[in-house]
């Protein structure tokens, strides 16, 4: 039975905006500097766009074409393709959206913080003094959880308002105000006395610094930065409408997301090297490092509220469709109304969340195996969930229901040769390299 052309995305490039929002999210402005900072630079870099292009590119496709040709969210397309027992196992990815917003929404709510102090100017600028800020801000009990809140109600919000006028919507309009923001802020990086060192550094690789980490922690970044193994794309591939080629797609949605993971690059390194900052600095960089830099530019106020824009609009694109996997279950398996969903949805996320926004204050004694509330649910989600997520799509994919799957791809269709390479990489190469993921998270 067709689906009815509002419940689908108007077409290829609202679908490719849409997932390109879910895809850049925070990990890849938020982690992606960091890391990349923290691991060599280029040495992190390379494995980085290698991985992009097989690793991502493998479980986007098969993750959109298993919501395509299933017609439905995770749980549904699993059934239609695979019968009861793949249904089952698709709760894991309900399970993670859930599981990934109780912690997501707590750095959501930093972003929202921090654009606030940034407006009204930071009362610190000192890297020490505004460690102490950020320390204070997520400790405390109203500030964290409101601005957890508030984070969720945006992000319910936009999901509300359904595929068409929510999410697509939504992201036409932020995506290009993305760009623009970060253009502003990378060429006056580059402006700054030094700041070719950053670039130099990021793009010029020293394969002394070459290692078994950097390879692990870049597949690892690649599978966590775009979106794969919890359903978000099985849930967008339900709304794209016959005529959207999957395999170009998946290609400009891999294209653009490494596009502004290398934006990201150029925003932060160059500044850091500019003005004496540790590019290695970890998760400090943008919440600490970043607003000290900005403390030290002409209009630096300006600057800051352009870059915490970016961090808002990242984190509430990718919030998005991690929402969006459990509204879209509620309303086919439970047989919801989309406001009743989001609305119920919300009321469990709080209820499930809130441990997570107190874990830095006065839950922050509270552990389990050594890991607060907030760092086990990360841990959960990045280390078990998403990877096992990945390689039941995969599986599902390339072996059960592949009769079904590789028939969408009309565009190679003729070139028969591709499709066994493109099987190959979902069925072989991509369950491979998350199992090395799997493996090596466990261990670190």
């Amino acid at each position: 039975m067709a689906r009815p052309k509002e419940k689908t995305f108007t077409g290829k490039a609202g679908f490719i905006l849409a997932s390109v929002g879910a895809a850049i999210g925070l990990g890849a402005i938020w982690k992606f500097p960091y890391m990349a900072g923290a691991e060599g630079g280029a040495a992190f870099l390379i494995p980085y766009i290698f991985f992009s292009f097989t690793l991502a590119f493998g479980l986007l496709l098969a993750e959109i074409t298993l919501g395509k040709a299933g017609k439905g969210g995770i749980v549904t397309a699993y059934r239609n393709l695979g019968g009861p027992f793949w249904s089952v196992l698709g709760y894991l990815g309900i399970l993670i959206g859930f599981v990934v917003l109780s912690f997501y929404s707590v750095v959501g709510g930093w972003c929202l913080m921090y654009l606030f102090e940034s407006i009204v100017g930071f009362s610190a600028s000192t890297p020490q003094a505004l460690g102490s800020l950020f320390g204070e801000l997520s400790s405390s009990p109203s500030i964290a959880v409101c601005a957890q809140v508030g984070f969720l109600a945006l992000v319910g919000f936009v999901v509300a308002f359904g595929i068409r006028g929510g999410i697509e919507l939504c992201s036409k309009i932020l995506m290009p105000l993305l760009f623009i923001f970060m253009c502003i802020l990378i060429v006056t990086g580059l402006c700054q006395p030094g700041a070719w060192k950053g670039v130099e550094y990021l793009f010029m690789p020293d394969f002394s610094k070459f290692s078994w980490k950097a390879l692990l922690d870049a597949m690892g970044l690649v599978f966590f930065s775009y979106s794969v193994g919890a359903g978000c794309m099985v849930t967008y591939g339900a709304y794209i409408d016959k005529k959207t080629d999957l395999i170009s797609s998946t290609f400009w949605i891999v294209t653009l997301s490494l596009l502004i993971s290398l934006m990201a690059g150029l925003m932060i390194l160059p500044a850091n090297f500019a003005f004496g900052m540790d590019p290695a600095a970890g998760p400090g960089l943008t919440f600490i490092t970043m607003p000290a830099i900005f403390s030290m530019l002409p209009a630096g106020q300006f600057f800051a509220i352009v870059f915490f824009c970016c961090l808002v609009v990242a984190a509430l694109t990718s919030a998005v469709s991690m929402l969006e996997i459990d509204i879209t279950w509620m309303v086919q398996e439970l047989k919801l109304s989309r406001p009743v969903a989001v609305a119920v949805c919300l009321i469990f996320m709080l209820i499930l969340s809130v441990p997570c926004a107190l874990s830095f204050g006065v839950l922050a004694d509270v552990k389990f195996f050594g890991k607060t509330v907030f760092d086990s649910a990360d841990f959960l989600v990045s280390n078990l969930g998403l990877p096992i997520g990945g390689i039941i799509a995969c599986m599902l994919c390339a072996w059960t229901a592949w009769d079904r799957i590789h028939t969408e791809w009309t565009t190679i269709a003729a070139y028969p040769t591709r499709v066994k390479i493109i099987r190959l990489i979902i069925g072989v190469f991509c369950p491979a390299l998350v199992l090395a993921v799997l493996i090596s998270g466990l261990i670190n």
